[in-house]
């Protein structure tokens, strides 16, 4: 018997040495192997990915924006009469860039393993790889057709007619401009100035390039095609500066005419704040009318020049709105909060349209794919505002599209600084 137990532990003990080195020797290594997976160079190495997937992303964006404008042009110009491949192709990619940019957003989340980012990053790039080439052959299916059916001298036409239809639409841009530099501070008006002098630069470029394409159009032995291409390119420019004057014009008219009612408003949701106050514990009390006492002094040092900064006076209040309701927290029964989110709501959608339209014009001369994402983000968050039926969610999406809306504007200015 000793002999047996002694020939047992003879191959049991070296077999469990054998053993328990060789798993020591795997969780070690896989320990390594994590821990390289993690390290700084991983890190960077992800994050360089990460990156590239990004201006990937910028292209595929800028490339959605002309399909849209494409496909718009295609329909007013050709009567529907063109081949549906364009409208397909951007219904595709503006699926395939919303999941790109989920994706990532996901690999900017803090504590993403390197691999994952990586891997995320080469997905993402796989897939605007094969958006624009969807972009691309639906683009050249466009152009062949529009050989075949429509000849240069038709083109011309119609964009001679198109430039017609925009010089009337827009009528005198500098009318607007002067209108607005007559009433309000150049904060508020800076922005439209700026697309007016740029959509009539861009229309008189469309325009001369017109003219020269008439010319070579008469002449049998020279093609117009080259013209025509980049007198579209200065229409669609012009086209979006001039919504870009329209809309700037529109939200600070709009703003200045809801002024008076914010501030009712305002001050009504400060008195019920008081009221509150009167039925808290003395301490809670006191911390509140400290904090409705400076609200009340920014309000009024607002009202001094709200007329002369309407939208800016918008935006301030719609934040002292959000600095009230923190300050009031839970202290407010579910039926004081509905009521004073619908009397918010109303000044914080308008902020919000005003900083996303802030952001939209920073964003179209980026390079940012964050910046492109905050935008997505504020754009959605605004309509999730606007769809929302109960008033203090929409408060809530308002709000966030305001914050993603800055942080958008703050990442492009910060973008073409860098570019510059």
């Amino acid at each position: 018997m000793p002999e047996l137990i002694a020939s047992a532990l003879g191959w049991i003990i070296p077999a469990l040495v054998v053993f328990g080195v060789t798993a020591l020797l795997v969780v070690v290594t896989t320990w390594l192997v994590r821990r390289a997976r993690r390290s700084p160079r991983a890190r960077a190495a992800a994050l360089a990915d990460r990156e590239r997937a990004g201006a990937s992303l910028v292209r595929l964006d800028d490339a959605v924006a002309e399909l849209e404008l494409e496909v718009g042009l295609s329909g007013a110009l050709y009567g529907g009469e063109a081949p549906t491949s364009l409208r397909r192709a951007r219904l595709t990619a503006q699926h395939a860039r919303d999941r790109a940019f989920e994706d990532y957003r996901a690999t900017g989340t803090p504590g993403v393993a390197p691999d994952l980012v990586r891997k995320t990053a080469s997905r993402i790039e796989r897939t605007v790889a094969e958006s624009l080439g969807t972009i691309q052959r639906a683009r050249a299916e466009h152009a062949a057709w529009m050989q075949a059916n429509v000849s240069a001298a038709q083109q011309l036409v119609r964009e001679q007619q198109r430039l017609t239809a925009l010089r009337a639409s827009m009528g005198d841009p500098r009318r607007l401009v002067a209108e607005l530099e007559s009433r309000y501070a150049e904060d508020e008006w800076r922005d439209a100035a700026r697309a007016a002098e740029s959509a009539m630069s861009e229309a008189d470029a469309a325009e001369r390039i017109l003219t020269r394409a008439a010319e070579e159009a008469s002449d049998p032995s020279r093609t117009a095609l080259a013209d025509l291409a980049a007198a579209e390119r200065s229409l669609r420019l012009a086209e979006v500066d001039a919504r870009t004057l329209e809309e700037t014009h529109r939200l600070v008219t709009q703003a200045s005419q809801a002024i008076p009612g914010e501030f009712d408003a305002a001050r009504a949701a400060l008195r019920q704040a008081i009221t509150i106050a009167e039925h808290l514990e003395p301490g809670d009390a006191a911390r509140l009318q400290t904090e409705v006492r400076a609200i009340t002094e920014q309000l009024d040092a607002l009202q001094t020049d709200a007329a002369r900064t309407p939208t800016r006076t918008i935006d301030r209040i719609a934040r002292l709105r959000d600095r009230l309701d923190l300050a009031l927290g839970d202290a407010r029964t579910a039926q004081q909060r509905l009521r004073g989110a619908r009397t918010a709501l109303p000044g914080t959608l308008a902020a919000a349209r005003a900083a996303i339209a802030q952001a939209e014009a920073s964003v179209v001369h980026a390079h940012s794919a964050s910046a492109r994402l905050r935008l997505l983000s504020a754009q959605r968050d605004l309509a999730d505002a606007r769809q929302a039926q109960d008033p203090v969610s929409a408060l809530d999406a308002a709000r966030r599209a305001m914050r993603e809306a800055e942080d958008a504007k703050a990442l492009a200015d910060y973008d073409r600084a860098g570019a510059r």
